[in-house]
């Protein structure tokens, strides 16, 4: 589908991704972590036959790359790796000391950082660690993040045989010229060994990362990078758009800004790919993320059962995903908390036998209800309204979608909301209408909270 260019220039504001709702911004620092405690247990108790989430994040990098906004600690010294899996088991026990019942874990994810800096023995350790104090799913969906520069076949087989059936590798861009200005190094060659290994060796799905608006990008080298990414064929891409914010992430200083694409040609970039990822069989999900029609992914958005959390789409839904390790966030679905995001300030709190937690938000009967539309939207492309939220819907809600259907991307009236073929493609923009957040906040400066959409 032909989306025309005003359309893309009048919706590429600051919005969430809304990996969460509330998002970020909203929540406060210094909660109570009794309280955490208290609200963990109840919501594990009540849900703890479904299976729980389990996100690790292991933040070690052995080189800076420029682009990047997520907590990591660079070094090429691997003998933090023992200090720091202790720490996460001692913090995994914190837990299921509470839990009291062995948790039934349904989805695993390894994120970093690099998870790959890890050497495969360690990362076996560590994983035998949770495990043995865990029931494992029967429908459990384990995956991790690697780098196609150090994801050697051993790390593929360990964690294979552990129960991994899933691997995302962050590609990014292919072409040399961008590489060297973003600091991340790595041929083609390589990602292509990665996958090929991967699918020897059993994965059933594997995922590549593609960032558009890096600097130096421009038309010419994003359809390279796209061809030569789908000629591989990965089962999932996801599709990001490179969010500039120098502010909190020091490494983004380190290139010029001259040498950021456009907004306008950020948005051929954009409209480039998509075409490109249409034309060889991919099916958009939204939010940034295509997939091939035999994907579990695609095969969940079609029936009604794909989520959303913190890891992005998945197709496991629970009700608790619970985060280990520095910076990593919980969501225990009528709260939210996020640990302590310096490795000292993490590992003192875990070595004091306490729980790490210093930011999150406890969600208000109004919030759990617009969380609510928000994942229907951004999962089923549809939801239904409560008649005891018209009055709200009305006030902050209704307006923005009266704009919204005028430009076509959604049909509503005062029972529910359906989004349009077209709409599919500004999942984020709809969603911002139910954030009532946002919209009270509307004349802050979001710009320095939010990416754009596009």
């Amino acid at each position: 589908m032909k989306i025309e260019n005003q359309l893309i220039s009048k919706y590429n504001v600051a919005v969430p991704r809304y990996t969460s709702y509330p998002t970020v911004p909203v929540w406060k620092d210094g909660i109570s972590v009794e309280k955490w405690k208290e609200v963990f247990v109840l919501q594990f108790q009540l849900h703890r036959e479904e299976g729980i989430s389990l996100y690790i994040h292991l933040p070690f990098c052995e080189s800076l790359c420029t682009y990047c906004g997520c907590n990591k600690k660079i070094t090429t010294n691997h003998s933090v790796e023992e200090d720091y899996m202790q720490t996460i088991l001692k913090e995994w026990n914190i837990y299921t000391e509470l839990m009291q019942d062995p948790p039934i874990i349904r989805e695993l994810h390894l994120g970093g950082g690099t998870p790959t800096f890890f050497s495969p023995s360690n990362l076996e350790r560590l994983l035998k660690g949770i495990l043995e104090k865990a029931v494992v799913h029967p429908e459990h969906e384990f995956s991790f993040e690697g780098h196609p520069n150090n994801t050697t076949y051993a790390h593929l087989e360990t964690l294979y045989h552990l129960g991994f059936q899933r691997v995302s590798f962050g590609v990014q861009d292919n072409d040399p010229v961008v590489q060297r200005i973003i600091n991340r190094i790595q041929p083609v060659e390589n990602v292509r060994a990665v996958t090929e290994a991967a699918r020897k060796i059993g994965y059933k799905s594997v995922n590549y990362d593609l960032i558009y608006g890096l600097p130096l990008q421009n038309k010419e080298r994003m359809e390279k990078t796209i061809m030569q990414s789908v000629a591989l064929r990965p089962d999932r891409i996801a599709f990001y758009s490179y969010a500039h914010v120098p502010w909190t992430s020091r490494g983004q200083r380190l290139f010029d800004e001259t040498d950021l694409p456009s907004t306008e040609q950020k948005m051929e970039l954009y409209q480039l790919a998509k075409q490109l990822f249409m034309e060889n069989g991919y099916e958009d999900i939204g939010m940034d993320h295509f997939a091939l029609p035999t994907d579990d992914l695609f095969i969940a958005r079609n029936n009604g059962t794909l989520h959303r959390n913190f890891m992005g789409y998945t197709t496991q839904k629970t009700a608790i995903l619970l985060g280990l390790g520095v910076s990593s966030i919980s969501d225990v679905g009528i709260a939210f908390a996020q640990n302590d995001k310096t490795l000292h300030d993490y590992t003192a709190a875990v070595e004091n036998n306490e729980l790490p937690v210093r930011k999150g938000y406890f969600l208000s009967e109004e919030d759990i209800a617009f969380r609510k539309y928000i994942l229907n939207i951004s999962c089923q492309g549809k939801t239904n309204f409560n008649p005891a939220h018209l009055l709200l819907l009305e006030q902050y809600t209704f307006p923005i979608l009266a704009e919204l259907y005028t430009d076509g991307l959604v049909n509503y009236n005062r029972e529910g909301l359906t989004v349009t073929k077209l709409g599919l493609h500004f999942i984020r923009n709809i969603c911002s209408a139910f954030d009532l957040h946002l919209i009270r906040r509307e004349g802050s400066n979001s710009e320095k909270l939010f990416s754009k959409a596009i």
